[in-house]
Parts: C-alpha cells; sequence; structure tokens
C-alpha cells in the first residue's frame, strides 16, 4: 500500500486511477490538483480525491506515488512546476498515450530525479472526458504498457507493474520508439482517419441529411471522433512522425481498392475484402479469448 498518491489532473483518467487504487485499498490517501480548481473540488465532492491541493508543487509534497494524468503537450512543463517536491524514493508515472516525446520531455524536467520516473500507457478510456465519467473498473482486464529506459529503476518498474496488476490490468512493457509505432498504427491513425471523415460529412451540402440516415456502421466507425479534442491534437501533434508513415501506407491501401472498384474487378475486390474481414475476424477471436482466459 501506497501512503499517499500526489495526482496531477483530475479528469476521466487520473480519476479512475485513484478510484481504482481506493477500491483496491492500495493507497491511504490522495491529494488532487487540476489546472481548473472547479475540477479539483468536483473531484473531492465526487470521493475521487481526499484533498484538493491550490498547486500542483503541493499536490505531490509527501506523496510517496504521483501519477501526471495531463495531455502529452503539458507533460513537461508539470514535471518542471513538481520537480523539487517529489520524493527521493517516490514512484512517478504518466499515461500519456505517447511515449518517446513523454521520456525526453521528463528527462529534460526531471533531470537527476528522472529515474524515478516510469512511463506508462493504459490502453483505456472513454468518449466522455471529466472527472465525473471517472471510474474504478476503467483499467480493469486491460492492458497497461509501460516504456522504461536503461536509466529507470528496475524496481520502479516492478513496483508499478505491481501496482497496475493490483488494480486488474495486464500490463506489458516495450520500449517508447516500439509503443509510438504500434499505437500510431492501431489507435492513432484511427482517430485521425475518424475526425477526417466525420468532418468531410459535415462540410458536405447534405451532410445534416446524411446523418440522419446513420446507422450503426456510422456509429461504430466515428465513434472515436468523438473523443477529447485538447487530449488528441496534443497526441497527433506529439508522434506525427509515426501516425504520417502508417497514413501514407494507408492511403495507398485505399488506392489499391478504389483502382478495383473503378475496373470493376469483382473477383480481385471481393478478395481483398475478404482479407481484411479475416484479419479483423481473427483478431476479435483473440480478443474474446483473451477474456475468457482467467
Amino acid at each position: 500500500m501506497f501512503d499517499q498518491l500526489g495526482l496531477i489532473g483530475c479528469g476521466l483518467m487520473g480519476g479512475s486511477f485513484a478510484l481504482a487504487l481506493k477500491r483496491a485499498k492500495l493507497v491511504k490517501r490522495v491529494v488532487g490538483y487540476s489546472k481548473s480548481p472547479s475540477t479539483t473540488e468536483r473531484a473531492r465532492q465526487l470521493g475521487v480525491i481526499d484533498v484538493a491541493a491550490p498547486s500542483a508543487l503541493l499536490a505531490v509534497s509527501g506523496a510517496d506515488l504521483v501519477l501526471v494524468a495531463v495531455p502529452v503537450g503539458a507533460t513537461e512543463a508539470t514535471l518542471k512546476a513538481v520537480r523539487h517536491g517529489i520524493a527521493e524514493r517516490a514512484l512517478l508515472m504518466d499515461v500519456g498515450s505517447t511515449k518517446s516525446d513523454v521520456v525526453e520531455a521528463a528527462q529534460r524536467a526531471l533531470q537527476e530525479q528522472f529515474n524515478t520516473f516510469v512511463p506508462a500507457h493504459p490502453i483505456a478510456g472513454k468518449e466522455l472526458a471529466g472527472v465525473e465519467h471517472a471510474d474504478g473498473e476503467l483499467f480493469k482486464g486491460r492492458q497497461v504498457v509501460l516504456t522504461p529506459v536503461k536509466a529507470t529503476l528496475r524496481s520502479n518498474v516492478q513496483r508499478a507493474t505491481q501496482l497496475w496488476s493490483g488494480i486488474g490490468a495486464k500490463v506489458v512493457t516495450m520500449t517508447p520508439e516500439a509503443h509510438d509505432s504500434a499505437f500510431a498504427a492501431v489507435s492513432h491513425l484511427p482517430h485521425l482517419l475518424a475526425f477526417a471523415f466525420t468532418q468531410a460529412i459535415a462540410n458536405d451540402p447534405q451532410g445534416e441529411q446524411f446523418l440522419e440516415l446513420a446507422g450503426p456502421g456510422f456509429r461504430d466507425f466515428s465513434r472515436i471522433a468523438a473523443s477529447d479534442p485538447a487530449v488528441w491534437r496534443d497526441i497527433l501533434v506529439s508522434n506525427r512522425q509515426q501516425v504520417l508513415r502508417h497514413s501514407k501506407a494507408f492511403r495507398e491501401s485505399l488506392r489499391r481498392f478504389e483502382s478495383l472498384m473503378v475496373a470493376g474487378d469483382l473477383q480481385a475486390l471481393e478478395a481483398a475484402i475478404a482479407e481484411a474481414s479475416r484479419v479483423r475476424g481473427q483478431w476479435q477471436h483473440d480478443k474474446n479469448h483473451d477474456k475468457a482466459s482467467p
């Protein structure tokens, strides 16, 4: 058990982490801070945090566990603000969706305290942001990717692994570079496509009529377009090199499908669709199998 969690960012992710620790009895007290005082106060009213701190520095003072749950673009400034308040043996983590830039920001901001930092990315979330939607079960059964580097204290990696496992998550470890490439492909690019697709319909002169006729297919494909704008602005810019690399591969694949449509090559088009269907079906089968596993 940790004595005190210093929570920087009392939104969906930070709030869910605090609630999960409380339910698992892994922390005695949570001191929280958000840029908006009303958010911090709301988190206290909801029981997400026990004490509302007037500054990020005071939130981490005396904490043996610190979680930074802010947009990735704010990571460096946040870590600089709290560096002098972080205890020597504290476990410090983030929840950012990109990791190479976060590691670099942490190195600059934390300096000699960088070895306490364990970069983390929980593969969980909701379209609805805000502490009102915090959920202590959010990470249960979900993967959490840790991306430690050579300088990271092995003891803190072990503590982080035990902590996330203790709230029901499945912990995976990989390099920051491998993480960013993988999630550009399976998360960041899909969000970009959903944003662009939804905006294209909205900009069409008949867009409103189209949306009135939209059904489950539109709902499923466009769901992630409702994600938090500030969070995804930072993610797409921070990981733009990898996202653009995968975007190029997507455009080439799209052009192949378009060329088959133009040529009217029914056999080749069906084969291409069947291959995509097979990949998606196998992934779904594997995921269902994982959920059924103990």
